[in-house]
């Protein structure tokens, strides 16, 4: 069972780390989107986003490596009832899938492409919040 313990808790500190990643990287895009053409500010927020998306596919990938351990050594999610895992991943992928958008937002702003207005980005920063309060109740509840 320690073991067990021991993935769990890692599992959870590096989701934690990329659901960082995941709600400041389109806070940075905002703060681009407001610096206009300032290029030492643009400079400094482009490498930031730089690093912290990388920082952010590290953390994922390191999550779902010990969220596999999880499900096929520990035998998590397994068995009739476990709907709510299905849910989780899908609603984990979507979240990704978001992370991923808001990289590549960063790269064309890079490369000379115009952002979202910055309400509109503010509007985008806040979506992820929804998936995590849904993937939190679905991993507590196992309603299904």
């Amino acid at each position: 069972m320690n073991a067990y313990v021991w993935t769990k808790t890692f599992h959870l500190v590096f989701v934690i780390a990329w659901m960082a990643a995941v709600f400041y990287l389109p806070r940075l895009l905002v703060n681009l989107a407001e610096a206009g053409d300032v290029p030492p500010v643009r400079e400094r927020l482009v490498l930031m986003g730089r690093r912290l998306y990388r920082f952010g596919h590290a953390m994922f990938g390191i999550a779902v490596v010990l969220g596999l351990a999880l499900w096929m050594h520990f035998g998590v999610g397994r068995g009739p009832g476990n709907g709510w895992l299905h849910a989780k991943i899908a609603l984990v992928v979507a979240l990704l899938v978001y992370f991923i958008v808001a990289g590549r937002m960063l790269k064309s702003a890079v490369n000379g492409g115009r952002l979202p207005a910055a309400r509109r980005l503010r509007w985008f920063n806040e979506l992820p919040v929804i998936g995590l309060v849904a993937i939190v109740y679905l991993v507590l509840a196992k309603p299904f």
